[in-house]
């Protein structure tokens, strides 16, 4: 092909609203119905064929978690080795197909979620990870489809890159894939991470053993569902489902292994970093580590903060999605000041809350994943309770008789390193921490060093100098960092999202500091006029 192709320009796919009466809430009502109508069954998918093992887990709907949604076939090391084998063999093909292909066949998933399949994935998100209509639309249809319209312009732009050259030679740099496979580990909460993280490698040619969670195989056999009809050529990405010792023990030990592409908790990404530490002389490369995992995301108030704005983004950002986001507002610090008035509107909003089945529009959150989770979120909630150090100011009621559902709850401690302001829940719940307005600096240290993580923050102020004062006070505290919003809800093209310390190695999802990642560059030296002897010039006379 002669020509230099130029990827289209992307936008952000715009947001639907599924207001009263609408099509597109008819047409979504409709698509849940008959998903949850019929159960399937979920093979595994290597080298693009179906792959059963008779080794079945179930999902089940978690706000009616006695409804089975689908039984998934589950991935042992035979599996994986198969898997193994297919990426190696697409590898030949697929590293070597020029990035205009490669990237062809991303935008054109785009295009097909954007349209046909729009409703079938935000159902299944919906259904499989109960969350409501708008949160689906911004994760599994909206999100997704900027990482795979964006991706490929930050790709081209990496690829354009290039050395200067000086006379008679041409230095160009070839952005190759890496030697081997990539393992994609990717979590419950996030349709669109799940989406991202094995396409990600793909798009800089290289091939994939894709591990979604347990809890999202639903969503995930779906999204395969749309990359096939894009046109993703077989063993590409390999779709192998099943704990973490039986999939992930073989693919650490193969030295096939090239890099890991994770999200999910801090301790299991320290975990397969320390199992790749013992088994590195074993690798053909170093394999790349890029990882997102866990977060106890601050809000800090300052006593010139809108207090109207202050109580709504802690709304919105500790409870949206049942609080199961990586980047959810876990816990606030406000002055004293303003506490009374923020309480107010906090206990007054989270009143007007509804909860329950994400069918029902009208609900603003749902149930938690599963049962290890209520279970863990509970005993938070607990502990709150009989504590002499925290009140539960609102909600704190559990039931799990027919989904998992956790009340929004607000729990506010006089102790500043009171356990639930310092842990990550992933629930519900958000703990405040009030200071005297004359302690800012002493706020503001304990909220840098209140825990491990470093992901997202926000403050609120209208006092500008106070805002570029804590801005810089946090700065180490947060990877994406809010003035005057809610910690929550990262835009692709807009706020490139990952934070550090144990939140990760901050290489920024839906950003081209993410895909350099998965290139092993190689710098080429092309002489036009070469020497045809040794001498040089300085040893013409002595």
């Amino acid at each position: 092909m002669n020509g230099v192709f130029r990827v289209p320009q992307p936008t952000n796919e715009p947001v639907r609203a599924y207001g009263p009466g609408s099509q597109e809430k008819k047409s979504i009502k409709a698509k849940l119905a008959g998903m949850r109508s019929r159960e399937i069954e979920i093979p595994l998918i290597i080298g693009g064929e179906e792959v059963r093992t008779g080794k079945l887990g179930a999902c089940v709907i978690p706000h009616e978690h006695g409804h089975v949604l689908a039984t998934y076939h589950k991935a042992g090391k035979a599996e994986v080795e198969r898997a193994i084998a297919a990426a190696r063999k697409a590898h030949a093909t697929w590293s070597r197909m020029p990035f205009v292909d490669r990237a062809s066949v991303l935008l054109r998933a785009a295009d097909l979620l954007a349209g046909p399949f729009r409703d079938e994935l935000n159902a299944a998100t919906m259904l499989g990870q109960s969350k409501t209509v708008f949160q689906a639309e911004i994760d599994s249809a909206c999100e997704l489809i900027d990482f795979w319209r964006f991706n490929p312009l930050y790709a081209q732009r990496i690829y354009e890159d290039q050395p200067m050259s000086s006379p008679s030679v041409w230095n160009r740099v070839e952005y190759r894939p890496l030697e081997g496979f990539v393992f994609a580990v990717t979590p419950f909460n996030f349709t669109s991470i799940a989406g991202n993280l094995p396409t990600s490698p793909a798009l800089m040619g290289n091939t994939v053993l894709w591990k979604p969670a347990s809890s999202a195989v639903y969503s995930a056999y779906h999204i395969m569902k749309v990359l096939t009809a894009a046109g993703l050529p077989p063993g590409v990405i390999n779709l192998v489902v099943g704990s973490g010792a039986e999939v992930g023990d073989p693919v650490l030990a193969s030295p096939e292994l090239a890099g890991i592409h994770f999200t999910g908790s801090t301790a299991v990404f320290q975990q397969m970093w320390r199992t790749v530490g013992a088994n590195i002389a074993s690798y053909r490369s170093y394999p790349r580590i890029v990882g997102e995992t866990g977060g106890k995301d601050f809000v800090f108030a300052h006593a010139s903060a809108d207090v109207a704005a202050l109580a709504a983004a802690l709304v919105r950002g500790a409870f949206e999605y049942q609080g199961q986001k990586c980047s959810a507002a876990s816990r606030a610090y406000i002055p004293q000041s303003i506490w009374p008035k923020v309480k107010d509107l906090i206990v007054a909003q989270v009143a007007e809350i509804r909860m329950g089945d994400p069918e029902d529009f009208t609900n603003f959150l749902s149930a938690v994943i599963d049962k290890a989770a209520f279970e863990t979120i509970k005993g938070y909630i607990e502990l709150a309770k009989k504590s002499n150090e925290a009140e539960i100011i609102t909600g704190g009621g559990c039931d799990d008789s027919v989904g998992y559902f956790i009340q929004p709850t607000v729990v506010v401690t006089t102790n500043p390193k009171f356990k639930l302001l310092q842990e990550e829940i992933f629930g519900p719940v958000l703990t405040i921490f009030t200071y005297k307005d004359a302690e800012l600096d002493r706020a503001l240290e304990l909220c840098d060093t209140g825990s491990p993580y470093a992901l997202t923050g926000a403050v609120f102020a209208t006092d500008r100098q106070a805002i570029l004062k804590i801005q810089d006070r946090l700065r180490d505290a947060a990877g994406n960092f809010y003035i005057n919003d809610k910690p929550t809800g990262a835009v692709v093209g807009q706020q490139p999202f990952g934070g550090a310390r144990a939140s990760g190695t901050n290489d920024k999802a839906g950003s081209l500091w993410n895909l350099i990642r998965w290139t092993s560059p190689r710098a080429i030296k092309e002489t036009f006029v070469p020497p045809k002897h040794f001498a040089y010039p300085f040893m013409g006379e002595k």
